[in-house]
């Protein structure tokens, strides 16, 4: 079988994700060479090497989620969730704090692990289980929709608390287009919204932080507070101007020398835009949107419910999470601190981004192994 997926491989998909993550850990060192010594106190390839061992990991993730066949999550859908949902209890047990943030799980010899980065493709897997399975009487709300949406919002409150809002708005949202892609009710639909838009409004006047709320005003109004809540993203449209068509060089930029905080992190794309212009930008874009494109024609070619509905979320959850690092960036968004997928640094975040990728790609694989065998079985 496994001879069999890997010659029906998705090489779109493939060239894009193995493209993009080289790239990002070439553009890793570039942002974090400076800082790394004059912020962080470490050699100026520390991140350049954690990062270039997290893209090894991320290979071999990469290759699991390719040869493991996709119908087995259905198997292992409540040991998958019942191993994120220990993690994260183990967060505020054992985790490590940084940025405010209580999120990472110290793994001795390796680094960091941070589970939320795993909650968010558990609740995929999750999510495309259960309304697989309730396909049948989707149209019943107490049956169908309530029982699943109050586990995932568990799980969501769990990633809140740590507190991280960023993932846990996106892993919101990925579920809830699994949920509008599961069939259910124009009506329950159009109330689900409702609900998320009165969730949200009670979020923003009762349930943020003040440094949560300051994240709006350095958004909207950032030259109003550009010595607090704007001040990064001032030095991000900086970086951007500084940029041009064609950028200032690799290696050339300006911004990430103590301007530009988390230069390597939540706000590469400003040092891409710098150094590397507008053209840099359009290719990372490309790739990207080549990959949740091709991820959303996967769904559409899949022979069953289960697998478009992963293929839906896993494509969602790249697409989704693209857009808020780079509504961050660019003020179109609050900063909510999320990396951008297989560019950012970060080892959790690019091992489970490859892993995703992987699925994708077996999905694709499996589809066009039926569909052949179809063909043949008809001829």
């Amino acid at each position: 079988m496994i001879r069999r997926i890997l010659k029906n491989i998705d090489f779109t998909i493939l060239f894009a994700v193995l493209a993009l993550s080289a790239f990002g850990t070439v553009m890793v060192y570039s942002a974090s060479m400076v800082s790394g010594v004059m912020v962080y106190e470490v050699t100026p390839d520390y991140f350049f090497n954690r990062q270039l061992m997290s893209w090894g990991i991320g290979l071999i993730a990469l290759f699991l989620g390719i040869i493991f066949p996709y119908k087995n999550y259905r198997r292992l859908f409540k040991l998958i969730l019942l191993g994120t949902v220990i993690l994260l209890a183990a967060v505020f047990v054992f985790g490590h704090t940084s940025n405010n943030a209580q999120s990472w799980l110290p793994i001795p010899g390796l680094g960091k692990f941070q589970p939320a980065e795993l909650a968010k493709m558990s609740l995929i897997i999750y999510m495309a289980t259960i309304f697989t399975k309730k396909s049948g009487y989707i149209e019943d709300f107490t049956r169908a929709l309530l029982p699943p949406i109050i586990l995932m919002m568990l799980v969501v409150a769990m990633i809140l608390k740590q507190p991280d809002l960023g993932t846990a708005l996106i892993a919101l949202a990925v579920s809830g287009l699994i949920i509008m892609s599961s069939g259910l009710k124009k009506v329950h639909l159009f109330s689900m919204i409702g609900i998320a838009l009165a969730g949200a409004i009670f979020m923003y006047n009762f349930g943020l932080s003040e440094e949560q709320l300051s994240r709006f005003d350095g958004a909207y109004q950032p030259f109003e507070y550009a010595d607090d809540a704007g001040y990064q993203l001032i030095n991000s449209y900086l970086a951007i101007h500084n940029g041009g068509l064609f950028g200032t060089g690799l290696g050339a930029g300006v911004q990430k020398l103590g301007y530009l905080p988390e230069a390597h992190t939540d706000f590469i794309m400003a040092v891409i835009a710098e150094e590397l212009g507008v053209v840099g930008v359009g290719v990372v874009l490309l790739l990207l949107g080549l990959i949740v494109l091709r991820g959303f024609y996967v769904s559409m070619e899949s022979h069953d419910t289960f697998g478009r509905l992963l293929a839906i979320g896993v494509s969602g959850l790249i697409g989704i999470q693209a857009i808020v690092n780079l509504g961050g960036l660019t003020g179109l968004l609050p900063l909510t601190g999320v990396p951008l997928p297989f560019v950012s640094y970060g080892g959790t975040s690019l091992l489970m981004m490859m892993f995703s990728a992987g699925i994708l790609i077996n999905i694709h694989a499996i589809s066009k192994i039926k569909k052949d065998q179809e063909q043949k079985a008809a001829a």
